[in-house]
Order: C-alpha cells, then sequence, then structure tokens
C-alpha cells in the first residue's frame, strides 16, 4: 500500500527551499551593502556624517546633506535594514528547522557577526578612523573589521548551503587543515587588498612609475609602502589556491564543480587586479576588484564545506 505524505511532511521540501532562497538573498545584500562600504571609503565620504553614530551630525535624518553625507547616511540605513533581514533569518530558521540543525547554528552566528560588524563600524567613525585619516591605528582597524566582514559571508554562505539538505561539516584530518589554512590565506589576501586600497585613497598617483617611487621612498606612509607586498602576496596565495582546487578533481562530482569554479572566479580576479593596476585604481575598478573578491571567498567557503562534507560522509579508518 502506498503512504501519502503529510501536509507538514510534504511542506517542508518547499519550506526549506523558499528558506534557502531568502538566505541567499541576505548573502547577496549583505555583499551589496559591503561594497556601498568600500564606495564610501574609496570617494573619502566617511566622515559624512562627522562622529556622530547611529546619529548623522547630531540628526536621525540630514537636512540638505552634502554628497558625502548622502553616501555615508545611505550606507548607515543599508546596514540598519540588513540587521532586520539577518533578525529575520534568525527566526526563520528556528522555525523551519529542528534543534541542533547546522542551520540554526549558521544563522545565529552570522545574527552575531553581523553585530560586531555594526559596532566595528561604529568604532570606525568614533575613533574617526575615516575619510583622510592616515594612521596606523586606522589600519589596525581596517583589518579586524576585515577579517569579521568575511566571518560574515562565511556563516551566511553556509546558512544558504545547509537549508540544501547539506550535512554538518567534520573538522578533522587534513582536510580540515588543508580549508582552514585556504581561508586564513585568502583573509590575509584580504587584508593586503584592503590596506592597498587605502593607500591607493590617500596617495593616489598620475602613473605607474609614480606609484613605484612612492611605493619605496622611505618617508613615504606605511600604507603607500605595504602597497607594493600586496601583489606578491596574491601571487602566492594563488598559486595555492590554484594547487588547493586542482587537488579536489578527484573528489566527488559536487566537489569538483566548486574546484572548477574556485579556478574559474581566480583567473577573472586575476585579470581584474592587474587591471587595476594598470587603471591606477579607479573608484569603479575597486568596486569590480572587491566584488570579485567576495565571490572568490564565496566560492572557496562552499568548495571547503563540500570536501569536509564529503570527508565526512567517509567511515575513520
Amino acid at each position: 500500500m502506498l503512504e501519502t505524505a503529510t501536509p507538514a511532511s510534504a511542506s517542508r521540501p518547499a519550506i526549506g527551499r523558499w528558506f534557502r532562497a531568502y538566505a541567499g538573498f541576505v548573502l547577496a545584500y549583505n555583499v551589496a551593502v559591503i561594497l556601498w562600504g568600500a564606495y564610501v571609503r574609496a570617494t573619502g565620504s566617511g566622515a559624512g556624517c562627522g562622529n556622530h553614530w547611529p546619529l548623522c551630525n547630531g540628526q536621525a535624518t540630514p537636512h540638505t546633506p552634502a554628497v558625502a553625507t548622502v553616501i555615508e547616511f545611505t550606507h548607515r540605513v543599508s546596514s540598519g535594514l540588513d540587521l532586520l533581514l539577518v533578525a529575520a533569518l534568525v527566526a526563520w530558521a528556528f522555525l523551519a528547522f529542528p534543534r541542533r540543525h547546522p542551520v540554526r547554528r549558521g544563522a545565529v552566528l552570522a545574527g552575531i557577526f553581523l553585530v560586531t560588524e555594526a559596532l566595528l563600524g561604529a568604532s570606525l567613525v568614533l575613533l574617526r578612523h575615516v575619510a583622510n585619516n592616515a594612521s596606523a591605528a586606522r589600519g589596525w582597524s581596517l583589518s579586524i573589521h576585515l577579517v569579521n566582514t568575511l566571518t560574515l559571508v562565511a556563516c551566511l554562505t553556509l546558512t544558504a548551503w545547509w537549508a540544501g539538505g547539506k550535512p554538518a561539516i567534520a573538522l578533522r584530518g587534513s582536510a580540515a587543515w588543508l580549508a582552514g589554512g585556504s581561508l586564513a590565506a585568502v583573509a590575509l589576501l584580504g587584508v593586503s587588498g584592503a590596506i592597498t586600497a587605502l593607500g591607493d585613497t590617500l596617495y593616489p598617483v598620475r602613473s605607474l612609475a609614480a606609484g613605484w617611487a612612492q611605493d619605496f621612498d622611505p618617508s613615504a606612509n606605511i600604507f603607500v609602502r605595504l602597497r607594493v607586498w600586496h601583489p606578491m602576496i596574491a601571487a602566492a596565495v594563488g598559486a595555492w589556491l590554484l594547487y588547493y582546487a586542482l587537488s579536489a578533481f578527484r573528489r566527488t562530482p559536487p566537489v569538483r564543480r566548486w574546484a572548477y569554479a574556485l579556478i574559474g572566479v581566480l583567473i577573472v580576479q586575476f585579470v581584474a587586479g592587474l587591471t587595476n593596476l594598470l587603471l591606477l585604481a579607479p573608484v569603479w575598478m575597486q568596486i569590480v576588484h572587491l566584488l570579485l573578491g567576495d565571490l572568490l571567498w564565496i566560492v572557496l567557503v562552499l568548495l571547503a564545506a563540500e570536501r569536509l562534507a564529503a570527508q565526512a560522509s567517509q567511515p575513520v579508518e
């Protein structure tokens, strides 16, 4: 006798699909907020609301604002909306998935890191690590903020991935070390890229020759002298990621697909980085470069998750 599905059991896969689509939307929205934050930095608009937070120049809504104020205030509004979207994600995760489900864990972690993201963003404003501030302290603040941002994106990515029925991952063995090392390497690359972008914003040049001379000037600001390291770090990390992707080709089909995706994004990002250098880092190219960096991070997280999930399904010898 054939069994018929109950309405509750029949609706659960549909709920999972809708949740996964919403989680993907929240992830895409966060990437958009990150890109707009980069635009705030690249245009020097970080002080558009003064050193006031959460108010903007002491007002809830600025009146007859300058362009920099509009740019910064828009970023704050989009970040505030992000808090609501992630709060809804957490609530939905607890309503749609059972106890101890990894989706719940991923959503909660995303909520935690979004709160720390907002606090770190507020500290940048209150400490005046914005606009033309060229202090070493700003570099540290920027680096910590970036690592938190990458962790937030990773949590949102895994939440959507787990919502598709993927199992919890096992952090054991060589696969976990390889995954952790790859993610740490890309995070380091991201920090060097953020420092480079800040140097390009604060100390623009009119030619490659002028930029090269500036990079090796002992009296130049630390952000300028660190710029020369970014291409070398990018080359080393790119070579490692290529190895990491190629080593996954003999794995399961989902692992291979993400390995191919990682190689594809890596090639495009290399071309974008070279273009950004040759064009002397215009704002629009910085945004494109950052977008590809975010995509590279997301694809790497998914490749690592697939490899760890495949390992978890294998018996321990």
